[in-house]
């Protein structure tokens, strides 16, 4: 179990701690990528989303790879290219570049989590994969994490470039530390052809139990992610106005939230279960919690604000259990791709709902301060509620062919 831990899991998860930064950092640099390139907010959605563009192109291909090349193999060579992304990134003088930059690192970890899944299903016994897929999520949450707080503290000492910098540098060492470290890996020659596996995607997507259920699983999630890794962000600093330290602070609260939620989630559903009462159910009533706490977030409920982003964090995560309820209706073959057709729409609808959200704040003219008005930010957020509304309604039109299908 050291062995594993030290030559698997924890190359593994470092680097989907890093994927995770990536993804969030941009909620913190926001204001001074702004000012040092004069970015609109259309600017920044759209640079912040260029990552889950790459992300989501990605994902076919890499369901393909994984069952075809080792996964440190391909988890290092990836890794490298985000290092390069990031150097792009940090040597950028203008939007184009920074969203190049920003592309290139999100193609580069698009297999952090995928890989890891993977070489656990590989390397771990069944029974134990709950809990080392949950602490690998959480290594992820732990990336939000630090890239709240701690990077708004570094930016007093230095400036994004130069972190950006850093990034770069500890990519690169964690892509050789997972090249050297894991294990070696007898790849069996794959009886399906390329063309196969595409069809097989294909058949996913058109399956009536997916196409029932991913659409709410997905807009929630695109939501959480498109919130916490940008606009959040920018609500506290822009919309409400606080400082730059405080908004940090109640980033890296959410972020600690979501390191919670992803590890008590998963217990919490398989608890529950004994008692008759599926994932799915409990993904649902995460999913209309979630919910209430974004309408309460735009009409600016008095909830003290400890609270309502420790809800935020926590409660976002339940989207995730979805995952494990589309793999039920699936033959286990089928699995990587499953999960993989789902990540492709999710990803998809964070590029497009990042970047829409900009676009709608852009729409308003700046206050006598320089900022975007709350108004701005409440229509934004708007989207994102209306899109999941939407998402729950086709869920309820399609429930008869899900209870027809299973009793769970």
């Amino acid at each position: 179990m050291l062995l594993f831990i030290l030559r698997i899991f924890l190359p593994l998860s470092f680097g989907y701690y890093l994927s995770y930064f990536y993804r969030t950092v941009n909620a913190v640099i926001a204001p001074d990528l702004t000012a040092d390139l004069g970015l609109s907010p259309a600017d920044l959605g759209w640079v912040s989303s260029a990552y889950f563009a790459s992300f989501a192109l990605f994902q076919i291909p890499l369901g393909i790879l994984l069952d075809r090349v080792e996964i440190r193999k391909i988890s290092a060579s990836l890794l490298m290219i985000a290092g390069l992304g990031a150097a792009v990134f940090a040597t950028a003088d203008s939007m184009m570049q920074l969203w190049l930059g920003r592309f290139i690192i999100g193609l580069g970890v698009s297999a952090c989590l995928m890989g890891a899944f993977k070489a656990y299903v590989i390397w771990m016994p069944v029974h134990r994969l709950p809990l080392i897929n949950g602490l690998q999520l959480a290594a992820g949450g732990i990336g939000a994490l630090t890239a709240t707080a701690p990077v708004e503290s570094a930016l007093q000492l230095t400036d994004w470039r130069n972190v950006f910098i850093c990034l770069s540098a500890i990519t690169i060492f964690s892509a050789l530390i997972i090249f050297f470290c894991v294990p070696k890996q007898n790849i069996e020659k794959s009886e399906q052809s390329v063309f196969t596996q595409l069809t097989d995607y294909l058949c996913i997507i058109k399956n009536p139990v997916f196409f029932a259920v991913a659409p709410i699983s997905f807009l929630a999630q695109a939501a959480f992610i498109s919130l916490q890794s940008l606009w959040i962000g920018q609500w506290l600093r822009e919309g409400l106005l606080l400082p730059r330290d405080e908004a940090a602070h109640y980033l890296l609260i959410a972020a600690a939230a979501t390191v919670l939620g992803y590890v008590a989630m998963g217990s919490i559903a398989s608890k529950l279960q004994r008692f008759g009462i599926s994932s799915r159910t409990v993904s649902l009533t995460g999913l209309s919690l979630f919910l209430l706490v974004q309408v309460a977030i735009v009409l600016q409920v008095p909830i003290p604000s400890t609270i309502l982003w420790c809800l935020f964090g926590f409660i976002g995560t339940s989207g995730s259990l979805m995952y494990a309820t589309l793999l039920q209706y699936f033959p286990k073959h089928l699995a990587g791709r499953v999960i993989t057709s789902l990540n492709l729409l999710l990803f998809v609808s964070i590029f497009a709902l990042q970047w829409l959200m900009g676009i709608i704040v852009d729409l308003w003219p700046l206050t006598a301060q320089g900022h975007s008005p709350i108004h701005a930010y409440q229509w934004a957020f708007s989207l994102a509620i209306v899109l999941q509304i939407g998402g729950f309604i086709w869920y309820l039109l399609k429930r008869k062919l899900l209870l027809s299908k299973t009793n769970n």
